[in-house]
């Protein structure tokens, strides 16, 4: 019953769109704002959107791969050289 009840509730909000206030949004950051949506043709608060999905899906997609998050890290200090030690062909009569 509780499943049930849990996928019923999962499908009715993901049928609703959520809004989000924000309080004290300094004035320089609205200008700025304001100044993007100009350039990129939007509405502020369309443009507010697309930095949020920009910026968190960025985000995600980044530490999603390991490797990648860690040259992304050192390649500014100049990379690192590491030693690679010869390796002995393993003794299979055993």
């Amino acid at each position: 019953m509780m499943r049930a009840m849990s996928a019923v509730l999962a499908l009715l909000t993901s049928c609703f769109v959520a809004t989000l206030t924000i309080r004290k949004l300094d004035e320089t950051l609205k200008a700025r704002l304001r100044i993007s949506a100009a350039r990129h043709g939007r509405s502020m608060e369309m443009e507010a959107r697309e930095i949020l999905r920009e910026g968190l899906f960025a985000k995600e997609a980044a530490t999603r791969n390991l490797v990648e998050g860690i040259r992304r890290h050192i390649t500014p200090v100049g990379g690192v050289d590491l030693a690679i030690p010869a390796r002995e062909a393993a003794d299979r009569s055993k």
